[in-house]
């Protein structure tokens, strides 16, 4: 007895969703640094939002106190980035796996409406879960690469 073994299909996260993060990590970064210039070191700045006794207005209080803020938000976008880079779909011969805990069986797709991944890029599998509810499940092509691949072999179980 000899059987073929199918390889899974794998839809890792998306370079666009890793791309967003990164880029939003920057601009904390550089809003920072912003702030941090204006509210310590740009002599005109500091002048122009101070008054005659010496007492910082809030644009000048937020350009002091916010850069700590901005870079604990750059770090935990950099800490998100790291969590969810190896996360990934995969497409197996009797479910789609998306996490540890969350697993659709093909058996239980009811449909999958397909209407808008030509245009906007997803899909949704309607499913009976474990308490026999049903439940729509999103799949977007911007937080997954591969999802065509994945939505084909779908298709081509539940049919």
């Amino acid at each position: 007895m000899n059987k073929v073994q199918r390889m899974a299909i794998e839809a890792p996260v998306s370079k666009f969703r890793k791309n967003t993060i990164i880029i939003w990590a920057i601009v904390c970064i550089g809003f920072a640094i912003y702030c941090i210039y204006d509210g310590y070191f740009n002599e005109k700045f500091i002048k122009q939002h101070t008054d005659a006794n010496g007492k910082a207005d809030s644009t000048l209080v937020f350009n002091q106190k916010s850069p700590p803020f901005f870079i604990a938000g750059a770090v935990l976008l950099v800490l998100y980035l790291f969590a969810i880079k190896n996360k990934k779909i995969v497409a197996q011969e009797n479910e789609l796996v998306i996490s540890a805990k969350e697993r659709i069986t093909y058996q239980s797709i009811q449909k999958i409406d397909k209407t808008y991944f030509d245009k906007k890029g997803y899909f949704i599998i309607t499913y009976k879960d474990k308490d026999a509810r049903l439940v729509n499940r999103k799949l977007n092509d911007r937080k997954y690469d591969n999802l065509e691949a994945i939505l084909e072999h779908l298709v081509a179980k539940i049919s």
